[in-house]
């Protein structure tokens, strides 16, 4: 028996969850609908996501997040938010250099006006996101510094820009909870992320609201929410359209002209998936390329870091500012590429003659068509495509056991030491202690790591298992059709992306009848980054999808 659910429900990896069925269940009925096999755990919701039980956080107040920045903030008037509104709003980070160095403002006026407008809009008033669950207090200070500090040539392009960091990214100074009420006193040093960020002179503005745990939590609640965050709403269809998951504080805020740019988290379509549902562009580098040290986990198999933002351009130079070799990351990645490599001379991209395979059964979809046509007028080739009849067996027990023994690593190795919980078993006691806050739509994926018996052994061999057909669904017809790329939809491919440790970029292709934004996302073999933000640059400007939610201009 099937069941057809739409594709917004399908969280976390859950857009691409069609593809590990039989040919049936891979067909989409329609451009907004999938089929799932009933008994398929990898769509783990099928509540329907406007079914909110909580909307505003219980935890966290407009009030408390301001408090140590309004005092900061009693010279940044409305006027002022108004002068820069036009200079600022959809920029991207080259222009907004350029206007500092003309003069039009500088790096402290940059921050003030991202933070102005997070308070604003997004918390507790009628367009309220609930994308951002805390400020960095030194932020404007940092900013200030920042100015006092000639632009040189040869200095990071990420220097002087404010970035949000999903909520599962440690950062000195503020604490990092994953949305977990259990995790609200886990104050941090830096992820190795963050430190590249901050040796490049970038400005950390806060941390995003994220579904709780990165979403292997409840299995039951929408995509994000979370109890210190509350509920992330999508700016172009408040409670209307799904965020997306579970880097959805990321995607929003970034859509939303809340930061220069966001990092999201992804094991599989968490950077996809928001940013495609949020008009953004994300990238999923190759497990390894980003350090995971003193980030959250999931699974040390497949999580990553990447960059969520506007332009392609920007995801270059943010990916950019993160690479680099962690002699702590198990899975790390020394790629031996200076700094600039992923955005110098993008602009002379090219995908003349490039071949790019187009999976048969997405050519119902008239956006994905669009986009394949602008993609032939720019000399690409497309190629139609059978997919491969593989499937990603004993996916969720993957993630149960990586989960298991990989939160227990964090918590001792990067948490706050005055958090005494370690393993799962703890955090599931704690959230019993006030069920109503802390879990109110359960945690039935915690319950499932729980009761995982599965050994090291049983691990590999999924771990092995799931590789090789990650690897071969996308392997095979590359080889076979001499092909450069794969072309896909959202996060419709995203775990087989993710078992295959390949990387993915995303980037606005439009917006069905509804409003809801839609993504083209290629992807194509180990560390092809560059080449992926060389097609989907080439893709972008010719067709120019992005548009802005008109509500927050």
């Amino acid at each position: 028996m099937t069941k057809y659910l739409p594709l917004f429900l399908l969280l976390f990896i859950f857009s691409c969850k069609d593809a590990s069925k039989t040919e049936e269940a891979r067909t989409p009925v329609s451009q907004s609908e999938t089929v799932v096999e009933e008994d398929d755990l990898s769509a783990i919701s099928t509540k329907d996501f406007r079914e909110f039980k909580v909307l505003d956080s219980k935890v966290i107040t407009k009030a408390e997040i301001w408090s140590t920045i309004n005092l900061q903030m009693t010279d940044f008037t409305e006027a002022d938010y108004n002068r820069l509104k036009s200079l600022i709003l959809e920029s991207d980070i080259s222009a907004l250099h350029n206007q500092i160095r003309e003069g039009k403002f500088n790096y402290e006026q940059l921050t003030k006006f991202y933070l102005f407008r997070i308070r604003k809009y997004d918390r507790e008033n009628d367009l309220s996101l609930n994308s951002v669950i805390s400020i960095n207090p030194n932020v404007i200070n940092q900013a200030k510094e920042a100015d006092g500090t000639e632009f040189e040539e040869g200095m990071h392009a990420i220097f002087g820009m404010p970035i949000l960091l999903k909520d599962n990214v440690n950062a000195d100074g503020m604490v990092t909870t994953a949305g977990a009420t259990a995790l609200l006193n886990n104050k941090t040093g830096d992820a190795f992320l963050v430190k590249q960020l901050k040796s490049k002179g970038a400005l950390i503005l806060g941390k995003a609201n994220l579904s709780e745990w990165a979403y292997f939590f409840c299995g039951d609640c929408p995509s994000g929410y979370s109890a210190v965050g509350g509920q992330t709403l999508n700016p172009y269809g408040r409670r209307i359209i799904d965020t997306g998951g579970s880097s959805s504080g990321s995607g929003v805020s970034v859509s939303a002209n809340f930061a220069a740019a966001a990092i999201g988290s992804e094991t599989s379509g968490s950077i996809l998936s928001p940013a495609s549902s949020n008009s953004a562009v994300g990238l999923k580098p190759t497990i390894g390329l980003v350090s995971r040290t003193g980030v959250v986990p999931i699974s040390s198999t497949l999580d990553t870091a990447g960059p969520i933002t506007r332009t392609v351009m920007d995801n270059a130079i943010l990916l950019d500012a993160i690479f680099g070799p962690d002699i702590a990351d198990s899975k790390t990645i020394d790629a031996l590429l200076d700094n600039g490599f992923y955005y110098d001379n993008l602009k002379e991209s090219s995908v003349n003659g490039k071949r790019f395979g187009a999976p048969k059964r997405l050519l119902e979809d008239s956006l994905y068509i669009k986009a394949l046509n602008v993609l032939k007028s720019q000399g690409a080739v497309i190629v139609e495509v059978e997919e491969e009849q593989l499937g990603l067996p004993n996916f969720l027990r993957l993630l149960n056991l990586d989960m298991k023994k990989d939160l227990p690593l964090y918590m001792e190795g990067y948490a706050n030491s005055d958090i005494k919980m370690r393993t799962i078993e703890d955090f599931m006691a704690f959230n019993l202690q006030d069920s109503l806050t802390s879990m109110p739509y359960g945690q039935n994926l915690f319950k499932g790591i729980a009761d995982d018996t599965g050994d090291a052994k049983f691990l590999a061999r999924i771990q092995d298992t799931l590789k090789t057909n990650g690897r071969q669904y996308f392997d095979k017809p590359m080889q076979a059709q001499n092909l450069d790329g794969f072309l896909s939809i959202n996060n419709y491919h995203a775990g087989f992306a993710a078992v295959a440790e390949y990387p993915a970029l995303t980037v606005p292709m439009g917006y069905q009848d509804n409003g809801k934004p839609m993504g083209l996302t290629f992807i194509s073999s180990r560390l092809r980054e560059r080449q992926l933000l060389e097609w989907a640059y080439v893709y972008e400007q010719a067709s120019k999808a992005r548009v802005a939610p008109k509500d927050y201009n």
